[in-house]
């Protein structure tokens, strides 16, 4: 309890907040590996997820990529890109896209093809063109799954930033990196306490952003068939659509 309690007055000491490396300076270049790696993936991955949800080529190659893609040990692939890249942010910047692709490829094209194809079906009977039908039905209502794949990445590469100080890339990790070096337990336990925060916070944060942007119908529908106990059949689901509509 001491040490922690240690290490609570360790996260506020005045010295640390302004001191070369202070606190709020890592904490910065923390968050800036955090979305500037997961902004970098989207860009990679937010397309490549719709082509593949809305043409539904490739999906297999993708389930297979993003398989392998999370099996790859995070510290190896840092060391390998640092000895290529140099030491610095580059290699650990680079290190952390290759964590968050994976996760937001996934939600992309997941979100796509999770939509019932009654929806796509009645969309297209209306005349709207394989543009139209992607940016007004299947993205807003695959939006839920892409924030909760954006979200799996954030925390993905929040949680392996402190790596980025084994090759000198600052960030909180520096703080852990130096404890184990000089044993100072209370620093160690710190840093973790600021990391571990920051996650519970981006994790609070986006899982509000991902009630907000679940359309309501949708939403509701969801919740009515699971109190019902009613099978997740297309038939079940929308005949009480069809009868009100007719």
């Amino acid at each position: 309890m001491n040490l922690f309690l240690d290490a609570i007055a360790w996260i506020f000491n005045p010295a640390l907040q302004s001191a070369p490396g202070a606190l709020p300076q890592r904490i910065a270049e923390h968050l800036g590996y955090t979305f500037g790696a997961t902004a970098i993936a989207a860009l990679i991955a937010i397309p490549l997820g719709y082509y593949i949800g809305h043409t539904g080529r490739g999906r297999e190659l993708a389930v297979a990529f993003t398989g392998g893609m999370r099996a790859l040990p995070s510290l190896g692939v840092l060391i390998l890109l640092a000895l290529g890249l140099g030491i610095g942010f580059k290699a650990p910047l680079l290190t952390f896209v290759l964590l968050a692709i994976p996760p937001v490829l996934s939600g992309a094209y997941a979100g796509l093809q999770s939509i019932d194809r009654n929806v796509i079906q009645a969309a297209t009977a209306l005349g709207m063109t394989p543009l139209q039908l992607l940016l007004k039905v299947e993205i807003p209502l695959g939006l839920p799954l892409l924030i909760g794949g954006l979200r799996a990445g954030i925390l993905q590469v929040v949680a392996t930033a402190t790596l980025a100080a084994y090759v000198s890339g600052g960030a909180l990790g520096g703080y852990i990196f130096l404890g184990i070096a000089t044993r100072n337990y209370i620093e160690m336990l710190g840093a973790s306490i600021v990391i571990t925060a920051l996650a519970l916070a981006l994790e609070a944060i986006f899982a509000l952003i991902q009630k907000f942007v679940t359309p309501r119908g949708v939403s509701a529908l969801s919740g009515r068939i699971n109190r019902a106990g009613a099978p997740r059949t297309r038939g079940a689901t929308h005949a009480p659509e069809q009868r009100t509509l007719a």
